[in-house]
């Protein structure tokens, strides 16, 4: 039998705000443990939530960025539920009215264009964190991350590959750092998504059921973890058993999903409105002064490489990949306006095989972008010659 693959993500971006969604605390990553978690952020007796402006901020910024629709009333929800990190036995999110509604992002993969929609995109408050490394046997729980504020984004179920589902996760995570609303780092969590997979017969348009691969925190680990979920789901339908619906986790070291706990349904959750929390409201002028802010976004920047440079469209979304990169190729090729490709090929060549060896990000750089397009301009006016430019580059490089 023909299976067909069903995706839909949900994006937990943490915003970058300086203090929490709901209290005045920290949210530095890197503090020592449950040294910025504060009675509102855990609930204690007679505390009183209070809304980050800075936050909902953020959230519209994101919405007008992707063309969704801004709710100018939404209402904060208690989610429900008992886990050892979630010190109120609930967390503060959004269900029904969200700050963010409708709107979409058009993905590339493999020169196919193709669009898919998100659902919603509505602010929460994090959950603290459980820490199972050097407690003899026992679970640490550190609350520093309780209270960050988040906003999850959720797709419709419209990608189809685990190739699409990671093009989509990279539009996104290239869209929240150009807005500069998250700093977009995978590594410390402040960027993870849940996947949520099913197959059906091709051409059946009931779904099948589906099974979550929670909180996973790099682009490879959401390809494998998806296409490993997709194959253990048709072994089991072909073996003429049933999907069950439930939360899995990868395991990358193994490359296999494990079952982590049977999936709740929204109604298990027992969702109601907080009643610490008005409603929050927005008006039209809060919404043009947002999005008076908004810069030139990854798809606009990338069409001007293509139309201004005269860059392919590789190098031109190679080089708007990221903001910082885009940054430094224009501060480079502003030195020589003449030769937008030969910095290009420099850009995209040299400078991105020294930072990959050195694992640094384009703003730690040890080489310049007008460092780069000064160098860049002795081969043009034959001072020197590629190959010398080199051994020359190796050099500014160390220094």
């Amino acid at each position: 039998m023909e299976w067909e693959t069903v995706i839909g993500l949900e994006i937990h971006t943490q915003l970058k705000t300086k203090s929490k969604i709901f209290s005045s605390a920290a949210t530095a990553y890197g503090a020592a443990p449950n040294t910025q978690a504060c009675g509102v952020d855990i609930a204690l007796p007679g505390v009183l939530p209070v809304m980050n402006r800075e936050a909902a901020r953020m959230a519209v910024k994101f919405g007008l960025a992707i063309g969704a629709t801004i709710n100018q009333t939404s209402v904060f929800a208690r989610k429900n539920y008992f886990y050892p990190d979630l010190p109120k036995g609930y967390q503060i999110s959004q269900l029904e009215l969200p700050i963010v509604g409708q709107g979409s992002i058009t993905v590339d993969v493999n020169g196919i264009k193709k669009t898919i929609g998100i659902t919603r995109a509505h602010l929460e408050e994090d959950a603290g964190k459980s820490l199972h490394e050097d407690f003899h046997g026992m679970t640490g729980i550190d609350l520093n991350r309780a209270g960050t504020p988040l906003i999850e984004i959720v797709s419709e179920p419209d990608m189809r590959s685990a190739a699409e589902a990671v093009a989509y996760l990279k539009s996104i995570h290239s869209l929240v750092r150009y807005l500069d609303i998250c700093d977009g780092n995978m590594q410390e969590g402040s960027f993870r998504c849940d996947a949520n997979v099913s197959i059906r017969p091709q051409g059946q348009e009931e779904f099948g059921t589906r099974t979550e691969l929670k909180n996973i925190n790099s682009f490879r680990f959401v390809e494998k973890a998806i296409e490993f979920e997709v194959e253990r789901q048709i072994d089991i339908l072909e073996g003429g058993g049933r999907v069950v619906q439930e939360t899995r986790l990868y395991d990358a070291d193994n490359h296999q999903t494990r079952s982590m706990r049977s999936k709740e349904e929204a109604n298990d959750y027992r969702y109601f409105p907080d009643p610490d929390l008005p409603q929050m409201v927005l008006d039209d002028a809060d919404i043009e002064a947002i999005r008076a802010e908004l810069p030139e976004l990854p798809d606009a920047r990338c069409q001007r490489f293509v139309t201004d440079y005269g860059l392919s469209d590789y190098d031109a979304e190679t080089l708007t990949a990221n903001r910082e990169l885009a940054d430094y190729y224009e501060q480079a090729v502003a030195t020589l306006p003449d030769q937008p490709k030969l910095v290009a090929n420099w850009v995209n060549g040299e400078l991105a095989a020294g930072l990959n060896r050195e694992n640094l990000a384009i703003t730690n750089s040890p080489v310049s972008a007008i460092m780069l397009g000064e160098l860049v301009t002795r081969i043009d006016d034959n001072t020197i010659s590629g190959k010398i430019a080199k051994e020359v580059f190796e050099a500014m490089w160390s220094g």
